[in-house]
């Protein structure tokens, strides 16, 4: 019988390495995937419609990832009060920093070539769509493996403020269990094309 099994890693550096591998590769696999972000996108639009969330934070799209910019923009449209924002990576070992994004704002190459708005405001989410390499049950994600969504959290709570963490990913990336490490948060629920949980 194998040690070694990439869903239910443990020894943490090696095995996630191999399962955040294993996982991006079934991503970039998935079938079908005009259904699959067709679906997601009506499970993430009605659950941001139901939440009094006037300043969400999302994410600009890469490696596959679910591209909610869509979703972002129609949220935006329905109300006037609200505010979308990006992440701004400023350095490799502070937490984000999220900048005002509108979808005809100019933007720019940030870190990893990832764009960002080019100026404005920057701001404290209400919630944070977060992108989701893998994810367990218990709402657990693995990431990329910076360490940016672990460090901004923390940081938020430290300072009193505990935004609503919504991990977005597809059923390909659940796993039995990431394994997660004293420094993981969990994220307050996961919407895949499936649905909210």
């Amino acid at each position: 019988m194998s040690t070694h099994d990439p869903a239910n890693p443990t020894t943490p550096i090696e095995s996630r390495r191999t399962l955040r591998t294993m996982l991006l590769d079934a991503r970039a696999a998935l079938p079908d995937r005009i259904a699959h972000d067709a679906a997601l996108a009506h499970h993430l639009a009605g659950l941001l419609n139901a939440l009094p969330v006037k300043r969400l934070a999302a994410y600009w799209p890469t490696q596959g990832e679910f591209d909610a910019l869509t979703v972002l923009r129609h949220w935006l449209a329905a109300d006037a009060t609200r505010h979308a924002l990006l992440p701004v990576v400023t350095d490799k070992f502070s937490p984000l920093q999220f900048r005002r994004w509108t979808p005809d704002c100019e933007m720019t190459p940030g870190a990893y070539n990832i764009p960002i708005p080019r100026s404005g405001e920057i701001a404290t989410p209400d919630a944070l769509l977060i992108p989701c390499v893998g994810f367990d049950a218990q709402r657990y994600r693995i990431g990329y493996g910076g360490g940016f969504y672990d460090r901004t959290l923390a940081a938020l709570h430290a300072a009193g403020h505990r935004p609503r963490t919504i991990g977005v990913a597809f059923e390909v990336n659940r796993v039995e269990s990431i394994a997660p490490q004293p420094h993981d948060i969990a994220l307050d629920c996961i919407v895949t094309e499936r649905g909210v949980f």
